[in-house]
């Protein structure tokens, strides 16, 4: 995650120096980039999944670490735009196994613990985007090739680490053979469906997963219109974002989860994120942003490794990679359609031409989005427990 922050502030830099286009016509690009990147992840991450039920975890991170190593020396000499398309997409392949790293800790963690062993993976992400931006962005001030070498030094430095320390996960009478006809993420979703609860816990994922992606897709404009913030300050609230994503999965999820229950904080999560999409349009001071953002983390930091937790519970052994893998198929359509819904709804909410002059419309859509979540859920629950 170090490796890809550091890639974020200096991608839009790059894409308009080999492009050559205007600024806005290079922003279409790097959104296309962006876009090509996701659908990339969407459409191998199941069979990702699936290389990893069949041959263990343990190849399918070193290749990975390989492969990216030799990728982001590739970004660092890119000539070009399409040497630049090119590498991204093959980015977005090696970074599905994303999902193998959350089968590898169902592998290694009883199924009562899995909640706080996912919150320290999700701990990790938020140092990485932590120091990834403010590293990348210092280093790109310089030489936009040089976050590059950095990202591929750190990868090649993970490969070596993965290859002498880290032991396999999953046994092998434990492992299955590859199914093709679940190799497509569709195929996989109704596959994977038929295990009691999960469609609405997949449910879950996607609908609270857009909310989430389309507060990050509109927060920078966001904050030039409400706090009429710039670059810098939008960068240290993401900043902040991710410390505090470092202390609610890292620490706080641990004593939620045993006090509470894994469905109690669930719900508790995702009424407390609810509640903060609706306060978000009426923040009228920047500083109240950084109390907003730590309360929303609160509710979405810990209720995110509980969802993940429950789903794995759900599924056997023999499948968590192809369930992990159908999560990040899930999660990659939500980071698709959240950022266009909610620049959707930006645009037509700001300017001369508003249909109603309110910046932050999107989080009254996203809370909207966390309320039918958590209908679902009490109507999943209530169901359960009368059968």
């Amino acid at each position: 995650m170090l490796g890809v922050g550091l890639a974020w502030p200096i991608l839009p830099q790059l894409v308009k120096q080999l492009s050559g286009e205007s600024v806005s016509d290079s922003a279409l690009t790097y959104g296309l980039l962006l876009a090509g990147f996701a659908a990339v992840q969407f459409l191998v991450s199941p069979f990702v999944g699936m290389l990893s039920d069949r041959f263990g975890r343990r190849p399918v991170l070193l290749f990975s670490l390989a492969g990216l190593s030799i990728d982001y020396v590739a970004l660092a000499l890119a000539p070009s735009l399409t040497w630049l398309v090119v590498t991204r997409l093959i980015a977005g392949a090696l970074s599905a196994t994303i999902s193998t790293a959350n089968a590898y800790i169902a592998d290694i963690t009883p199924k009562g613990e899995r909640a706080a062993a996912f919150g320290l993976l999700g701990a990790a992400f938020g140092v990485g985007f932590t120091f990834g931006p403010l590293i990348g962005g210092v280093l790109g001030g310089v030489d936009l090739q040089y976050p590059f070498w950095l990202a591929a030094a750190l990868a090649f430095t993970s490969l070596v680490f993965g290859y002498f320390v880290l032991p396999e996960s999953l046994p092998q009478d434990k492992r299955t053979a590859i199914d093709m006809r679940k190799a497509n993420p569709f195929s996989a979703l109704l596959y994977i469906r038929r295990y009691s609860s999960l469609g609405v816990l997949l449910l879950a994922l996607f609908m609270t997963g857009i909310a989430q992606q389309g507060l990050q897709g509109i927060w920078v404009l966001w904050t030039e219109a409400q706090f009429s913030w710039g670059v810098a300050e939008a960068g240290y609230s993401l900043a902040w974002v991710g410390i505090c994503m470092a202390f609610v999965q890292g620490y706080l999820v641990r004593i939620v989860v045993p006090k509470f229950g894994e469905r109690r904080v669930l719900f508790g999560g995702y009424i407390i994120s609810t509640i903060a999409f609706i306060l978000l349009p009426f923040l009228s001071a920047g500083w109240m942003v950084y109390p907003g953002i730590f309360f929303h983390i609160i509710g979405w930091g810990c209720a995110g490794p509980v969802l993940t937790s429950l789903m794995s519970q759900n599924v056997p052994e023999t499948e968590q990679g192809l369930l992990q893998g159908t999560t990040t198929s899930v999660n990659t359509i939500a980071m698709i359609i959240g950022p266009i819904l909610a620049t959707g709804i930006f645009a037509r909410s700001v300017g001369e031409n508003a249909v109603f002059a309110l910046p932050g419309a999107f989080y009254f859509f996203g809370a909207g989005l966390f309320i039918i979540t958590l209908i679902a859920e009490a109507g999943s629950l209530l169901k359960h427990r009368n059968t």
